[in-house]
């Protein structure tokens, strides 16, 4: 197993708090706003004080990329370990993905990279002059984007198209942009890679802080974002040392998504900005779906949030369609990219989409009537959309023939207790601590930064909010629809801001997955952080405080805006800056000799074509340090892999509960006591204090030529 061991050496009558918080809103959202130039004012100050929250978040930004960074160099001692030892620290997954980024550069030229293959592959014991730490070995023709789409390595005896199955258009377009890039001669390829998905990181934080500043007026929630983002960082990302994982490189674009959409919902905006924002929308939508396998449950959870906000009257229909398109227009560019890939067609969002958007063309009338009478519609309105949306995506699933995205179905309804508890696909995930419920000391940790409390205060006062404005909302009059073209500045739904509502739904409905499974609490927790500054640095909260003290007036509002996140920051810079010092002061190296031993066997004693079985996650290192051809992987969303994977029976219950001990030793165990009848079918040829390697005998025929297929056990 890997360790990290440490480095040798180293007053009046005052108006009512609604009236007073429509007021001081309608304030908020033009005082400091970042598009604030863009509407006109280009006085001095609106130049300055927009050019320093536009700097304080590329700086808080880059504090946030060189963080995470000098943590990764720290923990692994990354630019003085060799090569394979670089290799094996990118775990289970990471280490499959990483593979095909180091397979694409070194495709003979970029003419033979996306037409033709490529000559070479990376291995080890042959180093290049310009790089001493990078090593490759030649390979018959075929590597390259073409040995991509016929791929025969990473699963033995199929032909799988890498680019439809997984998403890694990302390692591909790095590896284009490496070579074309004057960077060869002082840059290697694995810190080009790191430090793309570092920088990604932030892009992260100052789409997060947009975002707050978009939603408060003040660059100063912005700030305080960033900070809580970074202090956080446990719970906000773990890029440093999952660098691969699909979600580091998606969940930057998601973030600058939720801001251009915060930003397309303002009042304010001309209809060219409405326009550019829509695009925004699009294009960031699509950098999501194309780097992350799961995009299509993420986009669902979106897609429920912009329902509920067109249940409760807070969008127009030119806001909720648009919204519904984006989403659609970029699962489909998408499944074009992927080369038709059915598990995008067959997802529940595009389901839900079609069925939500179908309904609403046939009940117009849903908006109109007395309150009763439009919960009402609405409850009906909801079934009905359910309905059609499970129909739709039965009947998409029954003519495309899909199954690859079933065990994400089982997994959920096992965890909830919906479905059998045995099924071998849900209890390889359940087993998992990253797909159990979210920790209570995440919520610890969250609070001892200060997070937690505003958050949980503006949480509160916004949701009373939202549904006292929803139930105004379902009992006015209905509006006709020229009225409505004109936006959601106008009428009630300015009584409860769009951009707000989003952002609050967003929070809660992502709230409620992260704690249902704690792999997805990244999608939370940053957000978290933006929300919370919001309810510091914005208008709401300030207002009702204020208003209950009888003290709420303009200059004592502003005033509080603006001193409490100064004040906040100084206190978190004060607690924390020390231990921050302290963590960067820590330098550990990676130590893992046991696995860079059989990596370096595998690849100088076993020929290039021999096939290897064992855990997914061993098989994925496999495969990047030597190039050796699979069984199996991590990448779990193909049904043939998860039969493949499957070793053992479920036994004669789906819910048995009478749970017996096996009649029969653990294969992993038993194989090694050299029995007989496992010496009759196994060879052991590698061995060292963690791992075993054998290789399976095959009886020989005559006039053929039987392979072995080692199997690796820990």
């Amino acid at each position: 197993m890997t360790t990290l061991r440490q480095r040798k050496g180293s007053k009046g009558k005052e108006p009512s708090p609604a009236a007073e918080l429509q007021s001081q809103q309608h304030n908020c959202c033009s005082e400091h706003h970042p598009e604030k130039i863009l509407h006109g004012d280009w006085s001095w100050g609106a130049i300055i004080w927009t050019s320093v929250g536009w700097s304080v978040s590329v700086g808080l930004g880059l504090l946030c990329c060189i963080y995470v960074a000098t943590l990764h160099e720290n923990d692994l001692w990354f630019s003085n370990i060799k090569e394979v030892e670089r290799e094996i620290s990118f775990r289970t997954e990471c280490g499959l993905y990483y593979s095909y980024y180091k397979q694409m550069l070194h495709a003979p030229s970029i003419q033979e990279d996306c037409c033709l293959g490529c000559t070479s592959m990376m291995q080890r014991d042959a180093p290049v002059p310009s790089h001493p730490h990078m090593t490759i070995i030649n390979r018959p023709r075929g590597a390259g984007l073409k040995e991509l789409i016929h791929d025969n390595l990473t699963e033995s005896k199929r032909t799988i198209n890498l680019l439809q199955r997984m998403n890694i258009y990302q390692e591909v377009f790095l590896s284009v942009l490496y070579r074309l890039l004057p960077i060869q001669s002082y840059l290697e390829p694995v810190y080009f890679y790191i430090y793309t998905v570092f920088s990604l990181q932030a892009v992260y934080v100052i789409a997060l802080y947009l975002t707050a500043w978009l939603l408060s007026g003040s660059w100063l929630a912005g700030a305080l974002t960033g900070v809580w983002y970074i202090l956080n960082r446990v719970d906000t990302t773990r890029v440093e040392f999952t660098i691969s994982l699909r979600e580091n490189w998606s969940l930057p674009f998601l973030a600058l998504q939720v801001t251009a959409i915060t930003c397309y919902l303002r009042p304010q905006l001309t209809t060219l900005q409405q326009k550019v924002m829509v695009w925004l929308m699009y294009v960031t939508t699509f950098c999501f779906c194309l780097t992350w396998q799961f995009n299509q449950f993420i986009l669902l959870v979106q897609a429920l949030v912009i329902y509920t906000l067109d249940c409760g009257d807070f969008l127009t229909t030119t806001q909720v369609t648009t919204l519904y398109l984006v989403q659609v227009s970029s699962l489909l560019s998408v499944w074009f990219l992927q080369f038709c890939n059915s598990m995008i067609l067959g997802s529940l969002v595009l389901s839900f989409i079609v069925a939500a958007l179908f309904i609403r063309h046939c009940q117009p009338g849903v908006k109109t009537g007395s309150l009763v009478v439009r919960l009402g519609k609405v409850l009906l309105h909801s079934a009905l959309v359910l309905l059609l949306t499970v129909t739709i995506n039965y009947l998409a699933k029954k003519a495309l023939q899909l199954r690859s995205d079933e065990h994400i179905f089982k997994f959920t309804k096992s965890k909830f207790a919906l479905g059998p508890t045995r099924d071998f696909d849900a209890s390889l995930y359940l087993c998992e601590e990253a797909f159990g419920l979210l920790p209570l000391d995440t919520l610890e940790r969250l609070a001892s930064t200060l997070l937690l409390y505003p958050y949980v205060l503006t949480l509160l006062l916004l949701c009373g909010m939202l549904v006292a404005a929803a139930l105004h909302n379902l009992s006015r009059p209905s509006r006709g629809s020229t009225e409505e073209r004109k936006g959601a500045g106008e009428g009630q739904v300015a009584a409860f801001r769009p951009d707000v509502a989003y952002n609050l739904l967003h929070t809660l409905f992502y709230g409620l997955l992260a704690f249902s499974t704690m792999r997805m609490k990244y999608i939370w927790t940053g957000h978290m952080c933006a929300v919370a500054a919001y309810g510091v640095c914005g208008t709401e909260l300030w207002t009702v405080l204020l208003s209950a003290l009888r003290c709420n007036t303009k200059l004592l509002l502003r005033l509080v805006r603006y001193v409490v996140p100064v004040v906040m920051i100084g206190f978190l810079y004060y607690k924390f800056w020390p231990k921050l010092m302290e963590e960067l002061s820590e330098l550990r190296e990676f130590y893992d000799p046991d696995t860079v031993e059989l990596m370096t066997w595998i690849s100088t004693k076993t020929p290039k074509q021999a096939v290897f079985a064992g855990s997914m996650q061993l098989l994925a290192g496999i495969k990047l340090c030597t190039g050796r051809v699979l069984t199996n992987h991590p990448h779990y969303e193909d049904k043939d892999l998860r039969e493949r994977t499957r070793q053992i029976m479920d036994g004669p219950g789906e819910n048995d509960p009478d749970l017996v001990p096996a009649t029969h030793p653990r294969f992993c165990d038993a194989i090694k006591t050299d029995a007989a009848a496992y010496n009759a079918l196994f060879t052991r040829t590698f061995q060292n204090k963690t791992f075993h390697v054998y290789r399976l005998k095959k009886k020989r025929k005559k006039n053929t030529k039987g392979s072995s297929e080692p199997s690796v056990t820990q």
